[in-house]
């Protein structure tokens, strides 16, 4: 038997290795915090079916859900004499008279060891857009791959979706394998192609598990009496020793939504803490206009608080009179997050009309919102995985960007941050959602000049550029220079973020 069969952690070195989720056991049961995951893949994998089976067998569904069910699914039931468990959480009629899934369904259940929070999402390209909002929280993905079918293009870009997003966890699971009279050898070749798939993206914590969401098989129950070649966990045992995102690295962030005035004797500025912790005494900074202060309050809607951490909603009052508003974010003065006017990104497109390159668009992060031209860069070939140059991004792509901004804008990169390293574009003709992305960094133009492959680009003042684009040497080097024209308040920040880099 092999190791990968044995353990089913595509990712194990050796024979007897603990899977790469299950690293951290106790500390994951000891975590009072619940599991957040989702299921994603290309469509009819049974997404639904899983999580509807998941909530059955761990007795999460009520006697009256129970009893809506078995009637719902009269003249749907299966060989088995099953109900449909996909209507556990295919609720609108659309997905119901369809047999498909639309809209992201959240559900909740637990076990003797942790609480879960699974969200179900459609497996269709055109509501790719739904499957990335699902996946945005989650703490796992649960990749399910039709047994007769293998890998498809689908489930790559979900795949890709969940790996841009943050998460490192996965779960493969491998459905339908009584379909295919539990083939084993086939088991472990789709393990192994997504395996290498998975490496690409940067992926290294993959389970394995081949099951059967409609009879129960390895979902809560083990199904080794028709898979004995079979030995790993089933997938609820999986999940309860997966763990919780690790506390992001960055310090205190608050962004602003409101400045709370209610009488003159007080000044409180609200908001949800985003990252690290704050509490009265601490010095921080309000960017972008860089002024310090103190704490002096914390309050809540019942109490003045000691300490607020990630997640809190507090109001955060100041030792002195300082100018902030709406959209304007309070750091730790020690830990700062990045300021510029260009920065790197990775976006999913969203809507059929796409990015326009050179566009402006609004972009929202957070409570501020600010005018930003988009530069698609390249887009990802979900066939071979490589990136590609793209010169506009159509409807469900993955591309990188480069985010020019009129003003200061103020971001974490995604990996250290969601809330603050996190966007969305919005169409100002249409105000549609076009886009939801993530910061990769903050792009450094050295001097106004930036080298691109073999293009140099360079960032001057608008009368500055327009003498250079009219000498012979640029006319004689067209092709390999690309002028942007700044204001001169822009090239002067171009300039001073450089000198600090250096």
């Amino acid at each position: 038997m092999t190791a990968a069969v044995t353990a089913n952690v595509v990712t194990m070195p050796t024979a007897g290795a603990s899977t790469a989720i299950a690293a951290e056991p106790a500390q994951a049961i000891r975590d009072s915090r619940p599991l957040r995951l989702i299921t994603c893949g290309s469509v009819d994998d049974g997404k639904s079916t899983l999580i509807g089976r998941l909530l059955w067998d761990t007795k999460a569904v009520k006697e009256d859900q129970a009893a809506t069910l078995q009637r719902d699914s009269t003249g749907k039931q299966n060989d088995l004499g099953l109900p449909d468990f996909a209507l556990l959480l295919d609720g609108l009629q659309a997905e119901r008279e369809q047999g498909i899934t639309i809209d992201v369904a959240y559900r909740y259940f637990s076990t003797d060891k942790r609480s879960f929070i699974v969200a179900d999402t459609p497996g269709h390209e055109q509501y790719t857009r739904n499957m990335a909002t699902g996946a945005s929280t989650a703490d796992l993905a649960v990749l399910l791959v039709d047994a007769r079918m293998g890998i498809l293009e689908q489930t790559r870009r979900h795949a890709t979706i969940a790996s841009l997003l943050g998460i490192k966890q996965f779960v493969l699971a491998i459905n339908k394998i009584d379909l295919t009279n539990y083939d084993r050898a086939g088991f472990e070749k789709i393990s192994n192609e997504f395996r290498e798939f998975a490496l690409s993206l940067g992926v290294k914590q993959i389970t394995a598990i081949p099951m059967s969401a409609l009879k129960g098989e390895n979902v809560v129950y083990s199904g080794q009496a028709a898979m004995p070649w079979y030995s790993g966990p089933t997938l609820v045992e999986t999940l309860e020793l997966a763990t919780v995102r690790s506390a992001q690295t960055v310090g205190f962030r608050l962004s602003v939504q409101r400045v709370s005035r209610p009488g003159e004797s007080f000044r409180g500025y609200q908001g949800t803490v985003a990252g690290g912790s704050v509490k009265p005494g601490d010095s921080v900074m309000i960017l972008p206009s860089g002024m310090v202060a103190n704490v002096s309050k914390i309050v809540t809607f019942d109490l003045v608080r000691n300490a607020a951490v990630a997640g809190d909603a507090i109001t955060l009052v100041l030792d002195r009179q300082v100018d902030v508003s709406r959209g304007d974010m309070i750091v730790a003065i020690d830990s700062q997050p990045q300021s510029g006017l260009s920065f790197d990104a990775q976006i999913v497109a969203l809507q059929p009309e796409g990015i326009e390159p050179g566009k402006r668009y609004w972009l929202k992060s957070g409570s501020r919102r600010q005018r930003v031209q988009v530069q698609p860069i390249a887009q990802l070939e979900l066939k071979t995985g490589a990136w590609a140059p793209a010169q506009a991004l159509w409807m469900n792509a993955i591309g990188k960007v480069r985010l020019t901004f009129d003003e200061a804008a103020v971001f974490d990169p995604y990996e250290q941050n969601r809330s603050t390293g996190s966007f969305i574009l919005i169409d100002p003709e249409t105000n549609n959602t076009i886009a939801g992305g993530m910061i990769t960094g903050k792009r450094t133009d050295v001097g106004g000049i930036h080298k691109e492959g073999q293009r140099v680009l360079l960032s001057l003042p608008a009368d500055l550029a327009e003498q250079i684009m009219a000498s012979e040497l640029f006319a004689s080097r067209r092709d390999e220079t690309e002028v942007r024209r700044v204001t001169a308040a822009q090239a002067a920040e171009i300039w001073a973020n450089a000198a600090s880099d250096i």
